[in-house]
């Protein structure tokens, strides 16, 4: 796989790119649904939908409400997902590793997510994953959220580096649109959650991974860079 120029940090998206978030989202979806009477959803329904967090989940589920009612059953669904953010969340297979050849290449990596943080900090902490991360960037961060470029430039800012030297992967077209407009290169993770009306091979990404297996092999293709010692 070519990789043009060099890299020094690669940033993910969360929910269907780097962790599988699935289980704990649909979960709480039904958990709701039982709440108000509904039958449960299949998991197959649900699962190409939690990249578009509680709104894209409660609009699945409930199409005839709006309004205050909307907002109370979103409101309800967050609280009944925050009290077990990590029962079945777990990183995707492989996806250890891959975070293990970015540390030993000294390669940063972060997350760039538009889950908002009381719900993404808490998470990273129960994996073990809040101090390993070089940055990490919400949804409510900044007052923008993606497809706007703002986040992944203020995540390049912390790091110290320039887009052009950051890679983003991300399973929504708005993640390659941000990219995009950042000046970064961008891949799409075509394990995560992809609708199955969208068609992602015409975004206009840098390169389409087909599992994380795809993601080690790109940083396989990344040279190595001397880790800088304090004088």
């Amino acid at each position: 796989m070519k990789v043009i120029g060099e890299t020094r940090a690669v940033l993910f998206d969360l929910d269907g790119t780097l962790l599988d978030t699935a289980p704990d989202m649909a979960a709480a979806l039904n958990t709701l649904r039982r709440e108000e009477g509904l039958e449960p959803l299949a998991f197959a329904d649900i699962r190409p939908l939690v990249s578009n967090g509680s709104t894209g989940l409660l609009r699945l589920s409930f199409p005839q409400v709006a309004g205050p009612p909307f907002e109370a059953l979103r409101a309800r669904f967050l609280d009944i997902y925050r009290a077990s953010l990590a029962a079945g969340t777990q990183l995707f297979a492989g996806m250890q590793a891959v975070l293990e050849r970015l540390e030993a290449k000294h390669i940063a990596w972060g997350i760039v997510t538009n889950k908002p943080g009381w719900l993404t900090e808490p998470l990273l902490e129960k994996l073990g994953l809040s101090q390993r991360a070089g940055v990490v960037v919400s949804g409510d961060t900044l007052l923008a959220r993606k497809p706007d470029p703002a986040p992944l430039l203020h995540a390049a800012v912390v790091l110290g580096l320039s887009p052009a030297e950051c890679i983003y992967i991300g399973d929504a077209e708005r993640d390659v649109l941000a990219a995009r407009a950042a000046g970064m290169r961008v891949y799409v993770a075509m394990f995560g959650y992809i609708p199955a009306h969208e068609r992602p091979r015409e975004w206009s990404a840098t390169g389409w991974l087909e599992g994380p297996e795809a993601v080690a092999q790109l940083l396989d293709a990344l040279p190595p860079r001397a880790q800088v010692r304090p004088s």
